[in-house]
């Protein structure tokens, strides 16, 4: 069953085996937004990543590099160029897959406050060893030219600054409506089964 749109929460997962199942998913016609993919996570060390990423920015065209290939320092460009070349992306029906697909460092409004999935079988706590190596794709970016960084982690110690105010008042709520209940619930009467049966 579809839905309108699956907002995916980057933060664990594995670059390319979350590519593979978004990349899936986008075919079929679902429509994903990918957030903080500055916190997914590529298997091996970061030393070893970082070589292999400098080999890839080799990869210019000789005459005039400005014509391609374009190299992406950004996280959630890095993971969308995964996601593009898991799809046929030169036919319309690849071109429509990767229009429903938005990618995000960090987690912008409006969706820090919409409920977020997870990827099981991209997990990297439940696909890799708990000795493997492993980096994250933020720090990676950070290395090889990403300038935001910084600015995105203040960001999101913002926004979970933020997050946790609200929680803590919405628990605060619903504390001082139990406690409400219970002052009055002597004085219900016959009238307590009558609002336990409505769901109150």
């Amino acid at each position: 069953m579809f839905k309108k749109e699956v907002i995916v929460d980057g933060r664990g997962h594995l670059l390319g085996r979350l590519a593979s199942v978004i990349a899936k998913q986008l075919l079929e016609g679902q429509a994903v937004t990918v957030v903080r993919c500055d916190e997914i996570n590529i298997s091996g060390h970061l030393a070893n990543n970082r070589i292999k990423f400098m080999k890839y920015l080799r990869k210019r065209m000789n005459t005039n590099p400005k014509r391609g290939p374009y190299h992406h320092r950004a996280p959630s460009m890095i993971f969308y160029k995964a996601v593009r070349g898991m799809v046929p992306r030169k036919s319309p029906h690849g071109q429509a897959a990767l229009a429903r697909l938005k990618v995000f460092d960090g987690v912008p409004h409006p969706y820090d406050t919409k409920k977020k999935m997870v990827v099981p079988s991209a997990l990297r706590v439940l696909k890799m060893s708990p000795q493997s190596q492993y980096c994250v794709l933020g720090d990676l970016a950070g290395t090889v030219g990403w300038k935001h960084q910084d600015l995105v982690k203040r960001l999101e110690e913002k926004r979970k600054q933020k997050a946790a105010t609200w929680y803590q008042g919405k628990l605060d709520k619903v504390k001082a409506k139990e406690q409400a209940f219970n002052k009055i619930k002597g004085t219900l009467g016959k009238d307590l089964k009558t609002i336990a049966e409505s769901g109150y």
